[in-house]
């Protein structure tokens, strides 16, 4: 009921930034949730940044200090900005909403970091 639509990924070089959004559309009636996962090649899923309704925030340790997750509720969208972006932060970039009991991913976004 709920459908997640990422984007801003692309392209960029060691050092460089990116903004990634997904935008929540649908049967919305109380996110708790919204956060970002990424998946390397021949890697795991793993979290990214995540933040509740209520403002807190959770960030993977490999990215504190150089991305920033925020959230518009009133449009229910959430932002990942990437700074300092490193070839290791390459892969895709999933979306994900709770809400109640029900979870929704996104389709993902390539974001490729150069070295």
């Amino acid at each position: 009921q709920v459908q997640l639509v990422e984007s801003g990924g692309g392209l960029a070089q060691a050092g460089g930034s990116l903004r990634l959004s997904c935008a929540a559309s649908g049967i919305i009636v109380s996110i708790y949730t919204m956060g970002w996962y990424r998946q390397a090649p021949g890697k795991q899923r793993e979290l990214v940044a995540a933040t509740t309704s209520g403002g807190s925030t959770n960030y993977a340790d490999a990215v504190k200090g150089r991305f920033t997750i925020s959230r518009d509720n009133a449009k229910n969208t959430v932002y990942l900005q990437m700074n300092s972006l490193e070839p290791e932060d390459t892969g895709i970039y999933y979306c994900h909403a709770s809400q109640y009991a029900m979870n929704y991913w996104g389709k993902g976004t390539a974001v490729t970091v150069s070295s």
